[in-house]
């Protein structure tokens, strides 16, 4: 996942350009623009068409990458029809481990995928092990609650789904192989300065992509017909080219992060507009969206990457809020329907 402190400077500077020339289009922002909202504030809520309830209970395994610092009680008790395993990267003595502490998330994936290709879940989802996490699509980074929503059937039907809608951070397009192949190398060690002489080992006789695209940050579902698309060997030599990249962590890991929907079979950009994503995968429909990769009700840039200890009842400046309110009218937003697996 990309150095989140790195992509703020890029991020404000490019606010910043940007919003220079917007400064012509004031009389018109009320209409279009972009509305950031505080989380001491209750959300307005988008209309949402009426839905049926979606009965169904799917099988399903949950895949958590974490570390020996992170807490993961909170899926303790959650889904008891979910199949759990949550790795622990740093412990060996944990009882699932993975057979190398590198790659971040990607070698706890792949190393699922390996030890049970066989015996897979009908869905597979890949998520971090923190419920509180600045790139989790929801108002307040809740993970839980983008489980809760999470449209299995969607998953059977289309085979991979991002869990990530907003195009904040990874699209219309993240990184330009080819042109970023010569670009000189600099202290920020760009992934795309890696990517070309990735991907050429990685999926071997496949064309180059002029950009590659998907939204940030490597949590995502996909059935087993999906996964199995691809032959156990496939999966066992993207582990061994983690294991023996010389690239940096985090280098090798955000390559995988940038290739995932690539090894599902989709095209190399795969940015589907956020509205159409929220309601497919979430169930949230006809939601209020400012543009092509935005429902700003949904998601807005967390100001840092690490979570106020107290989360979400502890605000960004250490205030105590009551956030009840704004829970159950969140929570009211979903109305999953049967008729959004396309």
């Amino acid at each position: 996942m990309l150095n989140f402190e790195l992509f703020l400077r890029r991020y404000w500077l490019m606010l910043g350009i940007v919003s220079m020339s917007a400064l012509a289009m004031l009389t018109f922002r009320h209409s279009y623009g972009p509305r950031s909202y505080s989380l001491n504030q209750v959300l307005p809520q988008p209309h949402i068409y009426e839905q049926n309830a979606q009965h169904e209970t799917y099988e399903a395994t949950l895949v958590v990458a974490s570390m020996k610092v992170e807490n993961t009680s909170w899926l303790d008790d959650y889904r008891p029809e979910w199949d759990k395993k949550i790795y622990v990267t740093d412990d060996q003595n944990a009882s699932l481990n993975v057979p190398m502490n590198k790659g971040r998330e990607a070698m706890v994936y792949l190393t699922y995928i390996i030890d049970h290709y066989d015996e897979l879940a009908p869905v597979t989802i890949f998520h971090h092990a923190a419920r509180y996490q600045w790139h989790n699509d929801d108002p307040l980074y809740d993970g839980r609650r983008m489980l809760d929503r999470l449209q299995i059937n969607h998953i059977l039907s289309r085979g991979y789904a991002n869990l990530r809608c907003v195009w904040t951070l990874g699209c219309p397009a993240e990184i330009h192989p080819i042109d970023e192949q010569v670009a000189i190398h600099s202290d920020e060690d760009r992934t795309g300065t890696y990517y070309s002489e990735a991907f050429a080992e990685l999926f071997p006789g496949m064309p180059m992509p002029e950009a590659v695209g998907v939204s940030c940050c490597a949590q995502f579902a996909a059935s087993r017909d999906k996964i199995r698309q691809r032959p156990l060997l496939d999966y066992i030599r993207f582990r061994d080219w983690l294991i023996s990249s010389d690239l940096q962590d985090h280098v090798s890991g955000r390559i995988l992060e940038y290739s995932w929907h690539i090894i599902f079979g989709e095209k190399a950009v795969f940015c589907p507009d956020a509205k159409t994503c929220y309601c497919q995968v979430y169930g949230l429909c006809n939601l209020e969206c400012g543009s092509e990769g935005t429902c700003e009700s949904q998601y807005t840039l967390a100001r840092y990457a690490t979570m106020p200890q107290g989360w979400p009842e502890i605000g960004w400046d250490g205030e105590t809020r009551n956030i009840t309110k704004l829970r159950e009218e969140q929570a009211a937003d979903y109305k999953p329907r049967l008729d959004i697996a396309g």
